[in-house]
């Protein structure tokens, strides 16, 4: 999920990105056609939560400076959605830069706002670098959560709530998972403070959506990256160094009511950063046994045929009408400028018959827009 922490050039790169994309799709999807094409937002985007709440979808996504919500009444097309400005950090704390991997959360009828966020732009002293197996410029990143003033997204003023517990340890891309049980974080965890890889998916129990209840022995890990494509490069033989668990997120079968985690896998400015899967099998989310991982290969990977590369980070959503289910992710059209080459896209998927979901190969359209997208 990594993001570049300085982007001097930003506004050039999404001028280019802009240009390179320039396809007509978001005009088309608006004006009552019936198809468009991806990305769905034409300028450089990363790490999109999407959530429906009445008429309205609502996106987040990493800008880096501060918490931006979007609002649009279809899914397909974002350059023309409302903006508004839902967390702007004083200087100086320790979550006033490097914002990634935001997502809008609706539990209890209140609106929550998780992310990620460090003090110095992921730039550590050398006396704490030093410690690290590796270099480790996210060394200080952690959890943070906003909570929502008033039960409608958009009306909300959203102030900080809490830090969330990880231990003073690293912690990035955390999401919660809602279960008969309770409510649990999901989040990139490193097994020691300054180890710096590999990147893990840890869980906690929390007792509410801004207090974890779990104590650091209590804390599981689900998910190490030990496949081969989890590795950056593939298969990396030599050390852990770019092996990587991250970008969480639950996606139930609404059929079955299966229970998956999807998440991201390998490193984000890499052209195989790709999605892999874990099932809850059992009905315990914080016994590490309950989870059944699909060791056989990503789920969603790169497409070169259709030049799409590095997606991942991806959340869902349904069709305006409830028929359809929809991933929103991003990747990139040329992988060798990394981070920089993120745009935001999005396709609709189906079910396996084993209940898992069965996700398209990516690729730019056209394709049908949502069923009931007017």
């Amino acid at each position: 999920m990594f993001f570049l922490s300085a982007l001097p050039f930003l506004g050039f790169l999404t001028s280019l990105v802009s240009a390179q994309y320039s396809n007509a799709a978001n005009s088309t999807a608006s004006n009552g056609t019936t198809t468009f094409n991806n990305p769905i937002l034409n300028e450089v985007g990363a790490d999109p939560w999407v959530i429906r709440h009445g008429d309205y979808y609502y996106m987040t996504y990493t800008t880096n400076t501060n918490i931006t919500i979007l609002r649009s009444s279809v899914l397909t097309d974002w350059d023309n959605a409302d903006v508004k400005l839902a967390f702007d950090p004083p200087p100086g704390m320790n979550y006033s830069t490097d914002l990634w991997a935001p997502e809008l959360h609706l539990i209890d009828n209140s609106w929550y706002i998780i992310m990620t966020a460090d003090p110095n732009f992921d730039t550590p002293s050398p006396e704490i670098d030093m410690w690290c197996d590796f270099n480790c410029p996210a060394v200080h990143h952690r959890m943070y959560v906003l909570e929502g003033s008033s039960p409608d997204p958009w009306d909300s003023t959203y102030t900080l709530k809490s830090q969330l517990n990880t231990y003073d340890q690293f912690a990035i891309d955390g999401t919660y998972f809602q279960h008969g049980s309770g409510l649990y974080h999901i989040y990139s965890c490193w097994y020691r403070q300054y180890d710096a890889w590999p990147a893990n998916l840890c869980i906690t129990k929390m007792s509410d959506p801004w207090t974890v209840e779990s104590n650091f022995t209590e804390r599981q890990i689900i998910s190490t990256p030990d496949n081969p494509w989890e590795k950056t490069p593939y298969g990396r033989p030599f050390n852990q160094r770019l092996s990587s668990n991250e970008g969480p997120q639950q996606l139930t079968n609404p059929t079955t009511g299966q229970q998956f985690v999807i998440y991201s896998a390998a490193r984000s400015d890499n052209r195989n950063y790709c999605l892999g899967q874990l099932e809850l099998i059992g009905d315990d989310p914080m016994n590490p046994s309950d989870w059944r991982k699909n060791n056989q290969g990503c789920v969603f990977y790169q497409n070169p045929k259709a030049e799409a590369y590095g997606v991942g980070h991806a959340s869902f959503t349904k069709s305006p009408d409830g028929t359809e289910d929809w991933i929103v992710y991003h990747g990139m059209r040329d992988p060798a400028n990394g981070w920089s080459a993120r745009t935001i896209r999005a396709q609709p998927f189906t079910w396996n018959a084993d209940g898992s979901p069965k996700f398209p190969r990516p690729g730019y359209g056209p394709y049908q827009v949502p069923s009931g997208q007017a």
